[in-house]
């Protein structure tokens, strides 16, 4: 445990960064597979649906900067390409 104050206050402030961009990355995992679970179904317009809110919670975690911008793209596209091959 730090002595000094402001690393006292630093240690505190990470703890509740990091609980954030746990929360949201968890947010992220579970949207995704609920898209994937769709997809598994075969249920073309209600993966459409997920994806959407998939891809709005991949966004919204790149801009908080809890993922890259590249790897939000990469998964989105990921999830899309499962998505567009449902018949």
């Amino acid at each position: 445990m730090p002595n000094i104050k402001s690393s006292i206050r630093s240690v505190k402030t990470d703890a509740e960064r990091r609980a954030k961009n746990a929360a949201k990355k968890s947010a992220v995992r579970t949207a995704a597979k609920k898209v994937e679970a769709k997809v598994a179904e075969g249920n073309k317009a209600e993966a459409e649906v997920t994806l959407k809110n998939a891809s709005s919670l991949l966004d919204k975690a790149a801009q908080d900067g809890v993922i890259s911008k590249n790897a939000a793209a990469r998964k989105k596209s990921k999830l899309a390409k499962k998505v567009n091959a449902v018949e």
